[in-house]
């Protein structure tokens, strides 16, 4: 019973007005409101696994008193949100803050400014292991998150009161964690160093794909780096995962068939302009 009480108190002390933003009317609602707000929280929900790019599928953004679930399949035309969140004056709070402004920025081509990682203030605050959203949570109010919804499907319409619910509190707890850590972090001197840090994993989540996956082979050969960024750029053409043209495991034996015919990268994107070619080439390497 005093797992229950603690969450009745939490809610009847933080309640929060949700609304569902799914039309043009529901936006201009929400871009007048965010206007006034100061600090604001964001999460989003998307779909990642049979496409090269993300599906954007909601956008959670919550203030002080109120939350908004914006359904990014129905509303297309966020370029006043693009402003408010882009404001260098306006705090952005998030856990976890690079696969959500990967997202935004593949989706809505928002680059996020000024942000603040809970994840990161907890590691800072902790000197231990990355945490995450739900024991965050349970550290600084006793209250145990659901996931049942992590792993629906977030494309389908309508949305269920479950995944709306999940996709609320996924936002509802962010910025009173930061009120609560920045008053740590000061004390120990940790609060630039978290906002840098902050800062930086916003930044490469803003980057273009390839950049921090060809990160993975950094010690690569040239030609190796080729063949990764042709086959890329045919995924993002394609939008499919780059698994789908052929797996990392071959990228190093291609290289060397390649290298065999004494060709570099200038000729590789000749050679295989037809992609009838290149797959010729492929399903003749790796049947080898």
């Amino acid at each position: 019973m005093i797992g229950l009480f603690q969450k009745l108190g939490f809610y009847l002390k933080n309640r929060k007005i949700n609304y569902v933003i799914d039309s043009d009317e529901g936006v201009n609602f929400l871009i007048n409101t965010l206007k006034k707000e100061s600090i604001l929280a964001i999460d989003t929900e998307f779909e990642w696994r049979t496409t090269y790019f993300p599906i954007l599928s909601l956008l959670q953004v919550a203030s002080k008193d109120k939350i908004f679930l914006i359904d990014c399949l129905k509303c297309k035309n966020l370029q006043g949100l693009k402003n408010i969140l882009e404001n260098q004056n306006q705090l952005i709070i998030l856990h976890s803050c690079r696969s959500d402004t990967t997202v935004m920025n593949t989706n809505l081509n928002i680059k996020l400014n000024n942000v603040f990682d809970i994840q990161v203030a907890e590691k800072m605050i902790d000197g231990g292991n990355v945490k995450n959203y739900a024991s965050i949570v349970k550290k600084y109010f006793n209250f145990s998150l659901s996931k049942s919804e992590t792993n629906s499907n977030w494309l389908k319409r309508p949305l269920s009161n479950n995944q709306l619910k999940y996709a609320s509190d996924d936002v509802n707890f962010l910025i009173e964690i930061y009120k609560k850590q920045i008053k740590i972090l000061k004390k120990l001197s940790l609060e630039k160093k978290v906002f840098q840090h902050s800062k930086n994993e916003s930044m490469l989540g803003s980057q273009d794909l390839y950049i921090s996956r060809i990160k993975k082979i950094k010690n690569a050969s040239k030609l190796t780096k080729d063949i990764f960024l042709w086959r890329e750029k045919r995924a993002s053409i394609k939008n499919i995962p780059p698994s789908h043209i052929f797996k990392d495991n071959k990228l190093k034996y291609l290289s060397e068939e390649m290298s065999k015919k004494d060709m570099n990268g200038e000729s590789l994107i000749k050679y295989f302009r037809d992609e009838n070619d290149f797959y010729a080439f492929f399903e003749e390497v790796i049947k080898r």
